[in-house]
């Protein structure tokens, strides 16, 4: 059986806080936290900031991306030498070669890199608390399906809301299906 569809039934079981081998449940505690729309609107401003900041950001198409040359950790040190190397001997380069438009690039991308740093840290960050938030608001939606499917046996007017709730796991439940048979 597939991890992601082990992980869908312990999920869909009650056991979302737990992996499919029944360890401990993760470390983090329920999360509790609020943005008012002041901090929403703040925080948009922010992130306009950064683009206004940033005027010269270009959106590549993945042609361009594999044809460019990729700077990495490894390439860093070779770059730095390499200008360092045009500035010391700028006789051996031909008169078009820009040593300075060199430097600027150089020390663009070191500080791209820096700002890429923190902002993977805190788009992963992001992620995680998304990820952690909205197990947690499934896992509350999956108690009250459980208890409104139970109401409705009694309760007038609940079964179709309890219908409407299920309809959410009649793809799940045709998916399993369609998966073993192509396997």
């Amino acid at each position: 059986m597939p991890h992601a569809q082990i992980c869908a039934i312990a999920f869909l079981r009650g056991h979302h806080n737990k992996n499919y081998h029944g360890k401990d449940p993760m470390a983090y505690q329920n999360i509790t936290g609020s943005l008012s729309p002041a901090d929403i609107q703040e925080i948009r401003a922010a992130l306009a900031t950064i683009q206004a900041k940033l005027p010269f950001l270009v959106t590549l198409s993945v042609e361009e991306r594999r044809k460019l040359f990729k700077m990495g950790d490894k390439s860093l040190a070779f770059v730095n030498n390499s200008l360092t190397a045009a500035q010391t001997n700028r006789e051996i380069l031909p008169a078009s070669f820009d040593v300075e438009e060199f430097v600027r690039d150089y020390q663009l991308a070191v500080t791209l890199t820096e700002l890429l740093i923190g902002l993977r840290q805190l788009t992963e960050q992001v992620d995680d608390t998304l990820m952690a938030v909205g197990s947690e608001a499934m896992g509350s939606s999956l108690t009250v399906y459980d208890y409104v499917k139970t109401a409705a046996k009694k309760t007038p007017g609940l079964k179709s809301v309890a219908q409407q709730l299920g309809d959410r796991f009649k793809a799940m439940k045709s998916k399993p299906a369609k998966a073993a048979s192509s396997s």
